[in-house]
């Protein structure tokens, strides 16, 4: 109820009722539905979604937004989409930053990164400028087997994200064709 003690109106929204209150239908799903019917094509969004979903996992924490917004547009793609993936990924990047380092660790043969406290510690008292080069090192590695898996992964999400976009793009224009 409004404070006139009229009855609230909302406007209507596509999709399953059960969804629309849903956070993710209302921080992704309206954003994409807003992009489709703004003319983006589905295969640029396609492929700004899956630069942004494979940025936003990189090791290096802080670097996503730039990277994405960079890179977005050296290739021309949708910078909005890119970096609606980018953050929305953002806790997978959180959870993937060790396995990135322990790869990177075991793929170019240098000694594990040690997780605990007490070694880190030790480390910084026996000499700091040896442990900011290793974990400038670990970081590097960690970097460098993320670009090799995003280079891989980028072309398949963005051909399977790209059929499915152009059939929601289609429900999209049926949907405003005979409502308009």
């Amino acid at each position: 109820m409004a404070d006139n003690g009229a009855p609230e109106s909302r406007p209507a929204s596509p999709g399953p009722p059960l969804a629309r209150g849903n956070i993710l239908y209302r921080r992704v799903a309206l954003p994409i539905f807003a992009l489709l019917r703004r003319g983006a094509s589905p295969e640029r969004l396609a492929w700004s979604i899956a630069v942004g979903l494979l940025i936003g996992i990189n090791p290096a924490l802080g670097t996503t937004t730039v990277l994405c917004f960079a890179v977005a547009i050296l290739l021309r793609l949708n910078i909005a989409a890119s970096q609606l993936a980018n953050h929305i990924i953002y806790p997978l990047q959180l959870l993937l930053l060790v396995p990135f380092l322990q790869l990177g660790s075991r793929i170019f043969h240098t000694e594990p990164i040690p997780f605990s406290t007490h070694a880190m510690i030790d480390s910084a008292r026996k000499d700091p400028v040896e442990l900011i080069r290793r974990i400038w090192r670990w970081e590097w590695h960690a970097f460098l087997v993320w670009a090799v898996i995003a280079a891989l992964l980028i072309p398949p999400i963005a051909l399977a994200l790209t059929p499915l976009l152009r059939r929601l793009s289609i429900r999209l224009q049926r949907s405003g064709n005979s409502t308009g």
